[in-house]
This record gives C-alpha cells, structure tokens and sequence, in this order.
C-alpha cells in the first residue's frame, strides 16, 4: 500500500472474532490468549511453572 507521499506502509489487517481461549506451546513458552469483553484479546506468554502455579490456583478457585 502506499501513501499519498510515495511511501510504503504495512497493509492494515481486518479485525476478525475474538475467538475461544488458546493456549499454545510457542519455543520455551506457553502463550494464553484470552478474548476479553468488548473486543480484543489478553496475550500472556508463561514459563511452564507459571503455567502450572496458575493452572493450580484456577483448580482451587474453581474447585
């Protein structure tokens, strides 16, 4: 794309559906991301033993 000066700039992607919670093994990491009321998303990337402090503390939340 190219602006009114002649100069490139990056092409602006269609915002799509928030979608379901995912979470994915990316390198070393755990990446979460978390669709969010009102649009947008939550993206926590986690070492394997922040992932299971948290998967601990929802069991004990959730019961």
């Amino acid at each position: 794309m190219v602006s009114g000066r002649g100069t490139s700039m990056a092409a602006m992607k269609p915002r799509t559906g928030d979608g379901p919670l995912e979470v994915t093994k990316e390198g070393r990491g755990i990446v979460m991301r978390v669709p969010l009321e009102g649009g947008g998303r939550l993206v926590v990337e986690l070492t394997p033993d922040e992932a299971d402090a948290l998967g601990d503390a929802l069991k004990k939340v959730v019961g």
